[in-house]
């Protein structure tokens, strides 16, 4: 295993083991001045799933390839990619007058 290469194995690794999708996932890895960024890409199915409640997972994830870019003295950072069609806003249908006391049947 290439020494450059460790926390980009390491996080397809991780990612593959919680999806439902692993031939789904990507991960891209870039270099620049700021260090390493590592871009994720997963089927749009598993996005709560990376993510987690709270955004807990995902900050776990996170956590861990810093850490694994500390061992290899690189700064690494973490994009989650957000698929097309992502954040569904969920419309809420609200009751016309009277409707929902009608529903009630008073």
């Amino acid at each position: 295993m290439d020494k450059k290469t460790v926390d980009q194995d390491f996080l397809e690794f991780v990612i593959k083991a919680l999806v439902d999708h692993p031939d789904d996932v990507r991960v891209n890895r870039s270099v620049d001045e700021m260090g390493v960024l590592l871009s994720l890409k997963v089927n749009p199915e598993d996005m709560g799933q990376i993510i987690g409640r709270s955004g807990s997972t995902a900050r776990a994830i996170r956590n861990l390839v810093r850490i694994i870019g500390l061992k290899n003295h690189a700064r690494v950072n973490l994009k989650i990619e957000e698929p097309e069609g992502g954040r569904h806003i969920r419309e809420e249908v609200k009751p016309t007058a009277g409707e929902d006391l009608d529903d009630l049947k008073i």
